[in-house]
C-alpha cells in the first residue's frame, strides 16, 4: 500500500513513511486509501493472540513487510507486558467497560506502539535501502518520551533523543526519564511547554539545512511521536481487540456498535479509533476526553481550532497541549482528502492561531464524534467516586475520560452501544494525585504516595516503577526551546 501527505506532492511505501517519518512539506503520512477487514475476518481474529491480532491489522498497511516476521516481532513486543494479555478489558457493569493499556514496560498506552516501533523502523530502512544512522527526535508531554527510550535503547544504527517540558510533566515521568539506561539515548529537558517542544522539533524535521548537515555526519531524522505512521498503526489493533474481546465474552454480538472514550491531547489513540472505523470495525461514537485544556473540545463543538488561550499546568500532564498533531490526518478526511485546504489551515494555525472548518464538514464531525472536558476538581471527584463505588483505582487521564463518558452516557440514554473507556496510564505514574484524590492528603514525595496507594487499593505496583528509587539520574540538561538543535549536534558529536 502507498502513502500519501495531508499537504500533497509525496507518495511514498509504508516502509518509507515509518523510515521517514513525515513528510518533506511537513504533512503526515496517510494510507492511499483505508484497507478493509470484513465480517468474516473479524470471525477469524476472535480466537487469535493480541500479537495475532495486531499483525492482521499492521499487515493491513503495511503489505510489503513479511507477515510471518511482523507477528513474530509483535510476540516479542507484547511478551514484555507484565499480565500476559497486553489490552486487557475490565468490565465495570453492563454498559460500561475499561480498556487497560498499561501494563507495558513504561506503564503508558504508548508502549503498545513503541515496543513495536523498533522493528517496523528497522525494517523500513532496510526495505528502503537507508545506509545511515537513523537520529530519532520526539518531543513528549511525559509517556511518549519513555517509552520510545525504552523501546529504543541500545538499538543498533539507531540513536534518540527526547525533549520535555521541564516543569510540564509528574515528578514519576521526570525520573523515568533522567533515569533512562542506554548507551544511545539522550534527554533534555526544556524550559517551556510542550507545543513549543513539538514546534521545535518539526521544524528540525522540516528545514532542509538541518537535514544536509546531519546527513553529512552520517545521520538521517526519523521520529517515534504519532506524527509518525509507524506510531500511529498499532494503536489501531486494540480498539479491534477490545470489541473482539466483547464479542467472544458474549457482552455483544458480532456487528453491535460499540462507544469508545478517550482521553486525548496529540489526537493520536483517538484518530486510531477513527481508523479502526473507517476499516469497518462497527465503531458507534467517539467521545474525545479533554482536560482543563479544552481546545478540542471547543473544536468538536464549534468548528473553530483557536489556540491563542491560556495554556494550564494539570494533574494530567500528558494531555497539556494546544496543537494537536494528528487533527491534520482527520481535517484531510473531512475534506474530502482536500490537500490543499488541509495545508492552508495548517499555515493559518502556525501564523494566526485559529482556523474554522466548513459547515458541512462540523456535521461530519459531529456525526462521528463527541467531546467534554474534565477540569482539575471534577477529576479529583471522579478518582475517589469511582473508587468509593467499584473499588478501581485510576490515573488522571483515565479520569478525564470516565468523566466525559459518564456526561456522554447520561445525556444520550437512547443510545445503547456499551461504552470503553480507554485507560492510557497506571495510577501509580501519578501517585500524589491519585492519592490526593482519593484520601485528600498531600503526600510530597512519590515513593511514599506508591506505598500507601497500594496499601489503600491492594493495586500491584508495577516493577519497572518500583526499581525507579534506586536508579541513578544520568541526565540533568536543560535547553531553551530555541537551542534544542545545538543539542542534538552535541549529542551525535559526542564520542
Amino acid at each position: 500500500m502507498n502513502f500519501i501527505s495531508t499537504r500533497g506532492g509525496e507518495t511514498v511505501s509504508g516502509a518509507q513513511a515509518i523510515a521517514q517519518g513525515i513528510a518533506k512539506s511537513g504533512g503526515l503520512f496517510v494510507p492511499e486509501q483505508f484497507p478493509e477487514v470484513s465480517r468474516e475476518e473479524l470471525e477469524e481474529m476472535l480466537g487469535m493472540s493480541y500479537a495475532e491480532r495486531a499483525a492482521a491489522v499492521l499487515h493491513k498497511y503495511l503489505d510489503e513487510y513479511d507477515y510471518g516476521e511482523l507477528k513474530s516481532a509483535c510476540e516479542k513486543a507484547y511478551a514484555q507486558f507484565e499480565e500476559g494479555d497486553p489490552a486487557p478489558l475490565v468490565k465495570i457493569d453492563s454498559s460500561l467497560y475499561i480498556l487497560e493499556l498499561f501494563h507495558g514496560p513504561t506503564c503508558a498506552f504508548k508502549d503498545m506502539a513503541l515496543t513495536l516501533l523498533p522493528y517496523l523502523l528497522r525494517k523500513g530502512c532496510d526495505l528502503t535501502g537507508v545506509k545511515e544512522q537513523v537520529l530519532i527526535l520526539v518531543a513528549t508531554s511525559g509517556d511518549t518520551g519513555k517509552a520510545a527510550l525504552e523501546g529504543f535503547k541500545n538499538a543498533e544504527g539507531v540513536k534518540i533523543m527526547v525533549f520535555y517540558p521541564n516543569d510540564g510533566v509528574s515528578k514519576m515521568q521526570k525520573l523515568q526519564m533522567s533515569t533512562q539506561e542506554g548507551d544511545n539515548v539522550n534527554v533534555v529537558a526544556v524550559r517551556s511547554n510542550f507545543d513549543d517542544c513539538q514546534t521545535a522539533v518539526k521544524t528540525i524535521f522540516t528545514s532542509e539545512t538541518c537535514k544536509e548537515e546531519l546527513k553529512e555526519k552520517g545521520y538521517i531524522l526519523s521520529s517515534a511521536n504519532s506524527i509518525n505512521f509507524g506510531r500511529l498503526a498499532p494503536q489501531i489493533a486494540y480498539y479491534f481487540s477490545a470489541y473482539l474481546d466483547l464479542v467472544s465474552s458474549d457482552q455483544i454480538s458480532m456487528g453491535d456498535k460499540v462507544n469508545f472514550a478517550v482521553p486525548t491531547g496529540n489526537f493520536g489513540n483517538i484518530l486510531a479509533a477513527y481508523y479502526a472505523k473507517r476499516m469497518g470495525l462497527p465503531v458507534g461514537k467517539l467521545v474525545c476526553a479533554s482536560n482543563k485544556n479544552n481546545i478540542l473540545t471547543d473544536f468538536i463543538k464549534t468548528g473553530v481550532y483557536d489556540k491563542r488561550r491560556e495554556f494550564y499546568k494539570t494533574m494530567s500532564p500528558s494531555m497539556d497541549i494546544l496543537i494537536s498533531s494528528n487533527l491534520e490526518r482527520l481535517l484531510f478526511e473531512l475534506s474530502g482528502r482536500n490537500t490543499e485546504r488541509t495545508k492552508l489551515r495548517m499555515e493559518k494555525l502556525a501564523f494566526d492561531g485559529v482556523f474554522e472548518i466548513y459547515d458541512e464538514e462540523k456535521e461530519a464531525l459531529n456525526e462521528l464524534f463527541a467531546a467534554d472536558f474534565c477540569g482539575e476538581d471534577e477529576t479529583v471527584e471522579t478518582i475517589y467516586e469511582f473508587f468509593e463505588e467499584y473499588q478501581y483505582p485510576m490515573d488522571t487521564h483515565t479520569a478525564c475520560a470516565m468523566y466525559a463518558a459518564g456526561n456522554y452516557m447520561a445525556a444520550n440514554k437512547k443510545d445503547a452501544a456499551p461504552m470503553v473507556v480507554v485507560s492510557t496510564a497506571s495510577p501509580y505514574k501519578f501517585p500524589q494525585d491519585v492519592m490526593y484524590a482519593l484520601t485528600g492528603n498531600d503526600i510530597k514525595d512519590s515513593f511514599k504516595a506508591i506505598k500507601h496507594m497500594n496499601i489503600a487499593t491492594a493495586m500491584k505496583v508495577p516493577k519497572s516503577l518500583s526499581k525507579l528509587r534506586d536508579k541513578p539520574v544520568r541526565f540533568t540538561a536543560v535547553a531553551d526551546k530555541d537551542k534544542l538543535y545545538g543539542e542534538v549536534l552535541k549529542f551525535i558529536d559526542k564520542k
